[in-house]
C-alpha cells in the first residue's frame, strides 16, 4: 500500500517594489502608538536599512486582477518610518523596497498583522546586556550605544554594570533563580568572588532583599556622605589608590568608600597638617581629633577673640552712616508707594554698617601664649575649630578656688609636658573607652546591664537639664527645695539638684555630645560666658545690673547644670533618683518629645530577648515574630525600622519604670486580635516584611523606565 505523499509548503515570494506603489493598509491590527517611535525608527532604518521585510499583499481590480499596487497589512510603522525619510529627501519615492507578496491569500490580512505582532519574542534583559556589553568591547562608548537605540546614556551604563555582575550569578538569574532587582544590587560591587559569597550567604535565608545585598556588600565601607570621607574627598582618596563602590540603580549619596582604613589614615594625616598650621598661629597647643567626648573642655578657662578697636575716623563714618540709615528708613516707613531706588540704597547703607559689625576679630597675642585649640570635624565633615582654652596648669598664677575630685581628675587626663615629640599638637588624642565582653545570649530575658543603664540615665539627665533650664519657675521651685532640706534637716539627700554645682561630663558615654541637648547646654553655656566680666570681683556688680528675665535665666541654666539623674551601680541615690522623676512630671518632660528614638546602636547592645520584647510591647506579637528567626545586627536594624515613631523607650528612660515581661508583652498583644494586628503593622513594616509583593508575579521587568528598549522585531 503506498505511502501518502505529504504536501510541499511553498513560501511566499520575495520581490522589490518601489515605495511609491505600496499603500498603507487599514486591516493592521495594530491600533495603539506603543514602544519606539515612528521618527525614531525612521533614523534607525537610515542608519543601518532596513533589515526585516513589508508583509504585502497585491490589491485587486473589480475583475480580480492586481492594479500594480500592494497594500501592506503588516509592518505598517516600517511603512511610515520610510515615508519620512522620503519627505526628508534621504530616500527616493520610487526607492525598491523588499517585501513578501502574499498572492495566495489563504488567511486574511487581520490575521497575518496579528500573528506578526504575537509571534514575536522579547528579547530577554540579560541577552540585551551581554549586546550592549559587546558593542561596548568594540570601542563604542555609551553615548554612541544610546544615540543608535534611543535610550540615555545612564541606561547604557546601568546595562553594561548589569552585565558585569559574576558570570555565574548572571547564569542563576537566566534560570529565573535571581531576580533582577538583586542583580542590581549585586552590581554595585566589581568584586565577583564577594558576590558569589554573600549569595552563598543568603541562598538559603529567609531574607534576600536588595537593600539587605547592598548592606552586605557595603558592610565594611564608609558613606560618601560621611564626614571623615567629605573631610578628605574623593579625588585624594582614590588618588591614594582607594576605590569607591557606586549604585547606578539607586540615589548613593556619592557612593561608598570600600577602605575604610585607608580613610581613617588619610583623615589623621590631612588633620596633622591642618593642626600644626592653625598651632603656628601662636598657641601653646592644639589637640585634634575626628570627635571629642562630650565635657572634654571642663576645667578650662575660655578667652574670646576681640573685635579691632574703631578709629576715631571709623567711629564718626559709622555714626554718619546709622544717622543717614535711620533717617532714610524712617522717610520711606512713611511712604505710600514703594521705591526701588530708596530700597536700595538702604541695602548699601546696611551692608556698610555690616561691615563695621563684622570687622575682623583677633586674639591677645599674651592669651594666645597659654591657651590652646580642639581641631575637629563638623557633621558636614568641614573642619571646625574651637579656640582659646586655658588648661589649669597654663595659667600665668595659681589657682584659689577649691578644687573637686573629679575636676582634679579631668585637669590630670588633659595635662600634657611641654616637651613631648608633640611639639604642642595632638592628633587623635582623645580616650579610648573600655570595651566590656559581649554578653552571653539566651532566650530569657536579662535585667540590663549596669553601663547600658548608666549610659541611658546620662542621656535623660542632659534632657532633664535642658528641660529644666527652660522652665524657670520649677528652676526656683527646685533650688528653693534643696536649700531648704540642707537648712531645716539634719540630712539632705533626697533631692535629684547637686546644689554644690558639681556637673558630671559622662566623657564615657560615646556620641553624648552629638545630641541635640548638649548642643543646646553647650550654646547657652557659651553666650553666659561671653557676657560675664573676666574678673570674679566684678560678678557681683553684673549680676545686680542684671534685669529681672536674664537674673533668672541665669539662675535656671545654673542650676541645671547640677542635676544628676544617672544611675550608677556604685552609688545608690534611690530617694534623689525618685526626685528626678517628680521634677520631670513636674516639667511635664518626656524623651520622646525631647527627640530620643531607639536607634540600630541602641539595640544592637541588648541581647535577642529584649529586642523581641521592645518590638511585642510597642507593636504586637504579630511583629515580633516576623523578626525573631534574624540574627542579631539584622534584627537589630529590623527592630529600629519597626519601633520608629512607636514612642516606645527603654525602662531607664520612662518618668516610673514599671515591671515589663515578655509574658506582659504577650499579654498586650493577645489582646489584639491576628487580623487587626497584621493590618495595624503592615504600614509600619517595611516592604519585604508586609508580604505585600507576589515572589510568583509573571509581569514584566521595566528597567529604568523603558518598558521595550530594542526595536520592534515585527508590526
Amino acid at each position: 500500500m503506498a505511502k501518502n505523499a505529504i504536501q510541499k509548503i511553498a513560501m511566499n515570494a520575495a520581490e522589490n517594489i518601489p515605495y511609491d506603489k505600496l499603500v498603507l493598509s487599514q486591516k493592521n491590527v495594530r491600533r495603539i502608538k506603543d514602544g519606539v517611535s515612528i521618527e525614531q525608527l525612521a533614523e534607525d532604518i537610515g542608519r543601518r536599512k532596513l533589515i526585516q521585510s513589508l508583509n504585502t499583499r497585491p490589491v485587486l481590480d473589480g475583475e480580480g486582477e492586481e492594479t500594480g499596487t500592494f497594500e501592506v497589512p503588516a509592518g505598517g510603522r516600517r511603512y511610515l518610518a520610510l515615508g519620512i525619510l522620503i519627505k526628508q529627501k534621504r530616500l527616493a519615492k520610487n526607492e525598491p523596497i523588499p517585501c513578501i507578496v502574499n498572492r495566495g491569500q489563504e488567511t486574511s490580512a487581520e490575521e497575518d498583522s496579528l500573528a506578526e505582532n504575537l509571534r514575536r519574542a522579547d528579547l530577554h534583559p540579560l541577552d540585551q546586556f551581554r549586546a550592549f556589553k559587546t558593542l561596548s568591547d568594540q570601542g563604542f562608548d555609551p553615548e554612541e550605544i544610546g544615540a543608535r537605540f534611543f535610550v540615555s546614556p545612564a541606561t547604557v551604563r546601568q546595562r553594561l554594570r548589569l552585565a558585569s555582575v559574576s558570570p555565574k550569578l548572571l547564569g542563576f538569574y537566566e534560570k529565573d533563580e535571581i531576580r533582577l532587582e538583586q542583580i542590581m544590587a549585586f552590581s554595585i560591587s566589581d568584586d565577583h568572588a564577594r558576590q558569589e559569597r554573600i549569595w552563598e550567604r543568603i541562598a538559603s535565608s529567609h531574607t534576600q532583599e536588595p537593600y539587605y545585598i547592598r548592606r552586605l556588600l557595603t558592610e565594611t565601607t564608609v558613606r560618601a556622605d560621611d564626614r571623615r570621607a567629605v573631610y578628605v574627598g574623593a579625588e585624594a582618596y582614590e588618588a591614594a589608590g582607594g576605590v569607591i563602590l557606586r549604585d547606578l540603580f539607586e540615589q548613593d549619596s556619592g557612593g561608598w568608600f570600600q577602605d575604610a582604613a585607608l580613610l581613617e589614615q588619610l583623615v589623621f594625616d590631612r588633620l596633622k597638617v591642618d593642626a600644626e598650621a592653625i598651632r603656628a598661629e601662636g598657641w601653646k597647643w592644639v589637640e585634634a581629633a575626628i570627635s571629642f567626648p562630650y565635657g572634654h573642655t571642663s576645667g578650662m578657662r575660655r578667652i574670646y577673640a576681640e573685635a579691632q578697636e574703631l578709629s576715631a575716623e571709623e567711629i564718626e563714618r559709622y555714626d554718619a552712616l546709622k544717622a543717614e540709615y535711620d533717617k532714610l528708613d524712617a522717610d520711606y516707613a512713611k511712604a505710600e508707594e514703594t521705591d526701588e531706588a530708596i530700597e536700595a540704597k538702604l541695602d548699601q547703607l546696611g551692608a556698610e554698617l555690616d561691615a563695621i559689625d563684622d570687622r575682623p576679630q583677633s586674639y591677645d597675642p599674651a592669651q594666645k601664649a597659654i591657651a590652646g585649640a580642639f581641631v575637629t570635624l563638623a557633621a558636614n565633615g568641614q573642619l571646625q575649630v574651637d579656640a582659646g582654652f586655658v588648661r589649669a596648669e597654663d595659667e600665668p598664677r595659681p589657682e584659689t578656688r577649691e578644687v573637686n575630685d573629679d575636676e582634679e581628675g579631668d585637669a590630670e587626663g588633659r595635662a600634657r609636658s611641654d616637651g613631648d615629640d608633640s611639639n604642642g599638637v595632638v592628633v587623635n588624642g582623645k580616650p579610648v573607652g573600655d570595651s566590656s565582653e559581649d554578653e552571653s545570649e539566651d532566650d530569657g530575658v536579662k535585667p540590663l546591664p549596669d553601663r547600658l543603664i548608666f549610659d541611658l540615665t546620662a542621656q535623660r539627665t542632659l534632657a532633664l537639664r535642658n528641660a529644666l533650664a527652660g522652665d524657670v519657675d520649677i528652676a526656683f521651685v527646685a533650688a528653693l527645695h534643696a536649700f531648704v532640706l540642707q537648712a531645716f534637716y539634719r540630712f539632705a539627700p533626697d533631692t535629684c539638684l547637686e546644689m554644690s554645682l558639681k556637673s558630671g561630663s559622662f566623657s564615657q558615654v560615646d556620641g553624648l555630645a552629638e545630641t541635640s541637648w548638649a548642643k543646646e547646654i553647650a550654646e547657652r553655656h557659651q553666650a553666659w560666658d561671653r557676657d560675664l566680666p573676666e574678673e570674679a570681683e566684678g560678678l557681683w556688680a553684673f549680676l545686680l545690673d542684671l534685669d529681672e528675665p536674664s537674673r533668672k535665666a541665669l539662675f535656671a541654666h545654673c542650676v541645671s547644670l547640677t542635676l544628676n539623674a544617672v544611675v550608677e551601680p556604685w552609688n545608690r541615690r534611690a530617694k534623689a533618683l525618685e526626685h528626678a522623676d517628680v521634677l520631670g512630671r513636674s516639667l511635664q518632660f518626656d524623651m520622646v518629645d525631647a527627640g530620643w528614638t531607639p536607634t540600630v546602636e541602641f539595640l544592637g547592645r541588648l541581647t535577642k530577648a529584649r529586642i523581641l520584647q521592645a518590638v511585642r510591647e510597642a507593636r504586637g506579637a504579630n511583629s515580633a515574630q516576623l523578626i525573631d528567626h534574624m540574627k542579631k545586627d539584622i534584627m537589630a536594624r529590623e527592630a529600629a525600622r519597626l519601633l520608629e515613631g512607636s514612642n516606645w523607650l527603654p525602662e531607664p528612660l520612662r518618668v516610673e519604670v514599671d515591671e515589663v515581661s515578655v509574658d506582659a508583652g504577650d499579654a498586650v498583644a493577645g489582646d489584639m486580635s491576628d487580623e487587626a494586628a497584621l493590618d495595624g503593622d503592615a504600614a509600619e513594616l517595611p516592604a519585604f516584611l508586609a508580604d505585600d509583593a507576589d515572589p510568583s508575579s509573571d509581569e514584566p521587568v521595566t528597567i529604568d523606565g523603558d518598558e521595550t528598549d530594542h526595536l520592534e522585531a515585527a508590526e
